[in-house]
């Protein structure tokens, strides 16, 4: 019984020492499995995270950006600037005077931006040939960039924004964010283009031409790949046509002269639908460039292969205003950017602007040009009159009346005369009228002439005659005489006699009351 018992528990000691060791081997192996692979650093944030150093001025640098990504933003300039004033020579100082420009760029708030943008043009003028040279004049466009206004808002930080993209391609042309500005420098580019457009579809509609035209032009030269250029520019072929008809409408013209306005004018709004066809094909309001040089009687052009192929590149690279982008558009700060193009080369040097003082003296210099062309002698006037019209003017003016057939000269005064009459030059019987100073032969008045000869007339008119005396008034009462008292009745007590007016005998007038007949009258019925 005692060798059963210590076999039995030699046993139970053997399987407890293999349960064990399979206890401890699962969470060996479970941990051996369940490892989890390093997280790729992120070296935007830290580009040189990677270096294994433990250089005081890397730890620095390395905990300064650390507090950056954690957002303790303070913590980190402190760190950067104590970096850059104790280690000056460290390999490190480049990174760490761009890392403080980073530090406010992502506090974020004006004051931080405005910061921010300082830090980093004193990195740029102290470093210039750097490769981070490139990435802090980036980012002082994405500073404007932020903060632009909408189309119809303050777009003083959109112009700072093209301005800055622009000076970063110009001045870097061989960086790897080139690419990147120049996608930002188009939305700028739209966003500008779309005020301008705006401002000059206004003027279009209150028929002021010259503002029109005025913006419109200078969207058209400044930003060729705006998304409604097509719109556009048939805008300003509408802006040409309504200058036409305002001419055609202007009676104090001449008619050559107004003629010919009219076709310049028409001509301008023909070769701006031109454009539309030939440059934007594949554009929305091409039919509608069609249309109207169809109703002006013009050629349609065809536009090439080429031109097909790039305005079709240029379409599709737009993003299509959706309903999610017009309603975080209304709620958002900034403008909407989706259908800027994504092809094409921005404008990188603007022409001068187009303003309308420029539009009014071209207006002029065309309606001298046509008052010149249309003068006698002038290259281009109208020789040939019509059959039947009004014979030519004289060098006073296209528009003068002709001179009037009848003269007026003085006649020789008699003894009272009135000393003006009137003769005709030419009248219908073939006589004319004397010379100045020489005797009017006697004339023969022709009864069947249409008008009769006017005769001097010398005739003295008779004196005119006094007035006669006015004979004098019957109740005046000279000096001297007593005026007659009435005559007073005896038999009515001192009081006067009221005399009573005849009675009118009614039977002589007429009335329109039948009489009453009398006698054997009655019994006549008429």
């Amino acid at each position: 019984m005692r060798r059963m018992n210590w076999s039995g528990r030699s046993r139970s000691m053997v399987a407890a020492g293999v349960m064990a060791g399979l206890m401890l081997m699962v969470p060996t192996h479970a941990s051996a499995m369940g490892k989890k692979k390093k997280k790729p650093v992120d070296l935007s944030a830290n580009p040189l995270a990677d270096v294994a150093s433990k250089q005081p001025d890397k730890e620095l640098y390395d905990k300064a950006m650390l507090a950056i990504k954690k957002g303790r933003f303070d913590q980190a300039r402190l760190d950067l600037q104590t970096l850059l004033n104790t280690y000056p020579d460290s390999e490190y100082q480049m990174r760490a005077k761009l890392a403080v420009g980073d530090s406010w760029f992502k506090e974020g708030g004006t004051a931080a931006l405005a910061q921010a943008e300082a830090e980093y043009e004193d990195f740029i003028t102290f470093f210039p040939q750097t490769p981070e040279a490139a990435e802090a004049q980036m980012k002082v466009g994405d500073i404007y960039y932020m903060q632009m206004e909408k189309p119809d808002r303050d777009f003083t930080n959109a112009q700072n924004a093209e301005r800055e993209y622009r000076a970063m391609i110009n001045q870097f042309p061989d960086s790897p964010l080139v690419p990147k500005a120049k996608q930002k420098l188009r939305e700028v580019q739209e966003v500008l283009a779309e005020r301008e457009f705006l401002i000059g579809q206004y003027y279009e509609s209150r028929e002021n031409w010259a503002g029109a035209l005025a913006r419109l032009q200078t969207v058209a030269d400044s930003y060729p790949l705006y998304s409604k250029s097509d719109q556009l520019w048939i805008l300003i072929g509408d802006s040409y046509a309504g200058e036409a008809q305002q001419v055609r409408a202007s009676a104090a013209l001449p008619a050559a002269v107004r003629e010919r306005l009219n076709q310049i004018y028409l001509d301008k709004a023909a070769a701006a639908y031109d454009h539309v066809i030939t440059r934007y094909p594949m554009a929305q309001h091409v039919e509608d460039a069609r249309d109207r040089l169809i109703a002006m009687n013009r050629p349609i052009p065809e536009p090439t292969q080429a031109e097909i192929a790039a305005n079709d590149a240029e379409e599709r690279s737009r993003q299509p205003m959706r309903f999610t982008d017009k309603t975080l558009g209304v709620l958002k700060h900034g403008p909407t950017v989706v259908e800027a193009a994504h092809v094409g080369e921005p404008t990188l040097e603007s022409p001068q602007r187009v303003i309308a003082p420029e539009i009014t003296h071209e207006n002029q210099q065309i309606f001298m040009q046509a008052f010149k062309a249309e003068q006698p002698g002038a290259a281009g006037a109208t020789t040939t009159a019509a059959k039947g019209a009004a014979p030519a003017a004289t060098s006073q003016g296209a528009d003068q009346p002709a001179a009037a057939p009848l003269e007026f000269e003085k006649v020789p005064q008699g003894n009272g005369g009135t000393g003006i009459g009137a003769s005709i030059v030419n009248a219908p019987n073939g006589d004319a009228s004397p010379a100045a100073g020489a005797s009017a032969p006697p004339r023969t008045t022709d009864p069947n002439a249409v008008v009769q000869p006017v005769q001097n007339s010398t005739t003295t008119l008779p004196a005119a005659e006094a007035p006669t005396e006015a004979p004098s008034q019957v109740n005046d009462i000279h000096p001297g005489q007593v005026p007659a008292q009435p005559v007073v009745n005896q038999a009515t007590n001192g009081k006067k006699k009221k005399v009573k007016a005849p009675k009118a005998d009614l039977g002589a007038e007429s009335s329109s009351k039948k009489k009453k007949k009398k006698g054997l009258s009655k019994l006549n019925p008429f």
